[in-house]
């Protein structure tokens, strides 16, 4: 059997064991946690919140309100500019960094010179992506809101900083399988690193840049919420703000223009891909 049909069994295997296990443990160690999913009181509770949420029991919901929509509409634009900083930081973080994070920079295989030097760059830039995506967005709005005041800048880098080592990682990785004949014969003819990223590399990996890139960025409008919670500004903030007032029809509009503002950048994510493509 080849190694990597080996290593797909044995991935399905383990991942049916996971289920199985998990299952197990939810059924014989939290009975009682099971059982509240089929009482008579979850199914008040879930009436009663549905029926807040499309504004029972309000004189004016709040999808019946103008200044609501307003204020929703406004909140939709400050989630989509902290998207687009984010996607930018995450972008121009990974454009600077990708060549001395590829491997084939490091050993030489690309910029046709090597040393101590151009490993210890490859491990450090390489331990950045690492540090910058093991934390979560939300850890890092935490940690950023206390040096900024609250806003969507915040939120924007937090955003930025979790997905720079993310797509660092994946465009370090396309450059190490690219063809290197054209970059090192711009390197022979004397072109220092950054002529050869745009005259050589670039060229060659672009599309796929923009590709990942504008994944990321669907990726990022769906986290701005959670980072909003954190007073990072957009409909993330005010979402909570409702919530915790039991303002449950705002939380309905919020929602309704969230699923609103998603859509949207992914049907124009989708038409840029076909694009660079």
């Amino acid at each position: 059997m080849k190694p990597r049909h080996l290593f797909t069994r044995v991935s399905i295997l383990v991942a049916a064991l996971l289920v199985v296990g998990s299952w197990i443990y939810i059924v014989r160690d939290q009975p009682d946690r099971m059982g509240e999913l089929f009482t008579a009181r979850t199914v008040e509770n879930a009436a009663n919140f549905v029926q807040g949420l499309a504004g029972v029991g309000e004189s004016v919901p709040a999808y019946r309100d103008p200044d609501s929509w307003r204020h929703a509409l406004s909140l939709m634009g400050e989630t989509l500019v902290m998207s687009i900083l984010a996607t930018g930081f995450a972008g121009i973080g990974t454009l600077l960094t990708v060549i001395p994070a590829a491997r084939s920079a490091a050993d030489g295989r690309l910029t046709l010179a090597h040393g101590p030097l151009s490993w210890a760059l490859f491990y450090l830039v390489r331990g950045i992506y690492v540090i910058t995506r093991a934390l979560p967005e939300l850890v890092w709005a935490m940690i950023i809101i206390f040096i900024f005041s609250p806003g969507i800048l915040p939120g924007a880098i937090a955003l930025g900083l979790h997905n720079f080592g993310i797509l660092g990682k994946l465009c370090a990785e396309v450059v190490e399988d690219l063809d290197l004949r054209p970059a090192r014969a711009v390197r022979s003819a004397g072109a220092r690193t950054p002529q050869m990223l745009f005259y050589a590399i670039l060229p060659a990996v672009l599309p796929q840049f923009v590709t990942y890139l504008l994944y990321r960025w669907e990726v990022i409008i769906r986290t701005t919420i959670v980072v909003g919670f954190v007073s990072a500004g957009g409909l993330g903030r005010q979402f909570r703000l409702s919530m915790s007032w039991f303002h449950l029809s705002d939380v309905a509009l919020l929602l309704f223009c969230y699923i609103l503002l998603v859509v949207a950048v992914d049907f124009i994510s989708g038409g840029m891909r076909r694009l660079a493509r």
